[in-house]
């Protein structure tokens, strides 16, 4: 299941980093930085949901805590890939990847990290 897991997570980074190009090749240019993260986020979240509930109708799962513990791996994935790629291939500062967490400031990653958490979860129960 680790490995099913594993795979299925891959999907969603083809999705977020083509979320971004569209960020910052089209909308981003026509507004402030903080609007269009606001923005790539919540069409981030809706992406995820979709394909989540793509897959629970391929691979339905059992229980609620299969559910959370595949919500926990693929939050713990993205957060190990954000970090990883953000600091050591875009180059960004450790400020700036962890100023992403500060929802005080508007910044919504929490709550997409939330969502890859509880999507699973989500999904099954609701049986999309």
């Amino acid at each position: 299941m680790i490995i099913r897991a594993v795979l299925t997570w891959l999907p969603m980074l083809p999705l977020a980093i083509a979320n971004g190009i569209v960020r910052e090749k089209w909308y981003g240019k026509m507004m402030k930085e903080l609007r269009a993260h606001q923005i790539s986020t919540v069409i981030c979240i809706v992406l995820f949901l979709a394909y989540m509930s793509l897959l629970e109708s391929f691979f339905p799962l059992r229980s609620t805590e299969a559910a959370l513990g595949i919500g926990g791996l693929w939050m713990g994935m993205t957060v190990a890939f954000e970090f990883g790629f953000g600091r050591y291939v875009a180059g960004h500062s450790w400020k700036r990847l962890l100023g992403d967490y500060n929802i005080f400031t508007g910044r919504l990653w929490v709550v997409l990290l939330l969502t890859v958490l509880l999507g699973p979860a989500l999904m099954a129960w609701l049986g999309l």
